[in-house]
């Protein structure tokens, strides 16, 4: 009896066993192929945005980053919103896209998308940047963002992408400065025209008209002594300390051209001002001619129908920007027009308050009259043809003590025109032609020069572009 209970109960358990092994089980997450809902919400954002259907993607995604605040695609549900807007384009969804990309940087910054969204955001005012002559706030804020991303992410493979972008962007910014240095130029507001292109070729060494705008700068310098000349309410010996000086800085200037780049146009246009300016002529290194060469092999040229079109064009024409260089990171001080005239005149020992001191005779001062000059053929003539009464005859050529005490004796000298080395006026040596033509005293002296700079320039000399045919802005 107690066998056969035995029997009866194990085969009970055996059906029980056999029917729980035959029933399927449910499972909830069958339906999504055992994905997450999360990853599904992002899956169908980005088929959304394959399709051009932004808006149904940014709210998928924003249904993730509410509902899903812990998921692990919540990082790039915030970059793909983002790049929704981005690829929307327009200068609304360009705004909102700045704004979400710096919002992305901001609670993922260690990420290694946080570079692509830096990179994101300068090119967005790279592609709104206009024309060296029109408004250039996107080119500055261009540079201040692409110098970011290569400041705080060095080692991001993006880096050589932002320093070309950053050479183009800086080769527009250069250009606006040196037009409107130019600008003053030609107006004879010298002063400013030097701040200006001091402030640029510090700036920008890069620039494809870094060689013009040192010539420019020197010719500025050159301009400011021809004023000084002609300026007959000062005394001669404040006129000798201030040409002195704005002569050493127009030598500067000539000299840099001639070791930063001996490669480009102007070099032996700046040889031949500083041979007019009886300053010594350096020789540059053979490292900065090849450097210099590399820099100008790495430029492109437009085309005749892309500067046929380029007038219709908003974007710049950044073909010449420079390929090899390491782009300006930090900004030199700004140099104003106040600081080259208080410069000046303090050289002068004016005090630099741009006042010119009188001159006294026996304790008065002396009538309003034109100061009699050391550089004038007559001023011996006169002073001997009409002596003081209480002089002493013996002392009657006292015109020779009138020439100022300046370092360089070929400065100023008592007959100019005796002397075949004098600097030849401003007006016939410096301005160019309406061809772009190089200055006259450059021209006579071409073939020496080719002879003695064929050492270390083999390229050949182009074709001067001309200041005539530069944008004035």
């Amino acid at each position: 009896m107690r066998r056969n209970s035995i029997f009866v109960l194990l085969a009970l358990l055996l059906t029980l066993t056999v029917a729980c092994t035959n029933k399927k089980s449910v499972n909830p997450l069958a339906n999504v192929g055992s994905k997450q809902p999360d990853k599904v919400l992002f899956d169908r954002a980005m088929d959304a945005m394959k399709h051009n259907r932004f808006d149904v993607a940014r709210m998928t995604l924003q249904t993730l980053i509410n509902t899903y605040p812990d998921s692990e695609f919540i990082a790039r549900a915030k970059l793909a919103v983002a790049d929704s807007w981005y690829a929307e384009g327009g200068s609304t969804a360009m705004q909102q896209a700045e704004i979400e990309y710096k919002d992305f940087r901001t609670f993922f910054p260690n990420m290694p998308e946080a570079a692509e969204a830096q990179l994101k955001v300068a090119n967005i005012h790279y592609q709104e940047m206009e024309k060296a002559d029109r408004d250039y706030t996107h080119a500055m804020r261009a540079e201040e963002e692409y110098r970011s991303l290569i400041m705080e992410y060095p080692d991001s493979k993006l880096v050589p992408q932002a320093k070309q972008r950053l050479r183009e962007v800086q080769e527009v910014l250069a250009e606006r400065e040196f037009g409107i240095g130019r600008f003053y130029y030609l107006r004879l507001a010298y002063p400013a025209a030097i701040a200006r292109l001091k402030t640029l070729v510090d700036r920008y060494p890069l620039y494809s008209g870094a060689d013009e705008a040192l010539y420019l700068l020197g010719q500025s310098y050159e301009g400011e002594i021809d004023a000084i000349r002609k300026n007959g309410r000062m005394n001669e010996v404040s006129k000798g300390k201030m040409i002195e000086g704005l002569t050493k800085d127009a030598s500067e200037a000539y000299g840099r051209i001639i070791k930063r780049y001996p490669a480009m146009n102007r070099a032996l246009d700046a040889k031949a001002r500083l041979e007019a300016l009886h300053q010594p002529v350096p020789r540059p290194t053979r490292a900065a001619l090849e450097l210099n060469k590399k820099e100008e092999a790495s430029r492109q040229q437009a085309g005749a129908m892309s500067n046929m079109l380029g007038t219709f064009e908003k974007h710049p024409d950044v073909a010449k920007a420079s390929r090899v260089g390491e782009p300006t990171m930090v900004d030199a001080a700004p140099v104003t027009a106040t600081d080259v005239v208080r410069r000046v005149t303090s050289s002068a020992g004016l005090g630099g308050d741009n006042k010119v001191s009188a001159e006294t005779v026996n304790g008065t001062v002396a009538p309003n009259q034109e100061v009699p000059r050391s550089d004038s053929p007559t001023a011996a003539a006169d002073s001997s043809a009409a002596p003081a009464a209480d002089q002493p005859a013996a002392q009657e050529p006292a015109a020779a003590e009138l020439k100022p005490n300046v370092a360089d004796p070929n400065e100023l000298k008592p007959n100019v025109e005796a002397d075949p080395n004098a600097l030849p006026p401003l007006q016939q040596s410096n301005q160019l032609d309406s061809s772009g033509g190089a200055p006259s005293a450059a021209s006579s002296t071409a073939p020496a020069k080719n002879e003695e700079l064929a050492d270390i320039s083999s390229s050949k000399k182009k074709k001067k572009k001309g200041l005539g045919k530069l944008n004035p802005f």
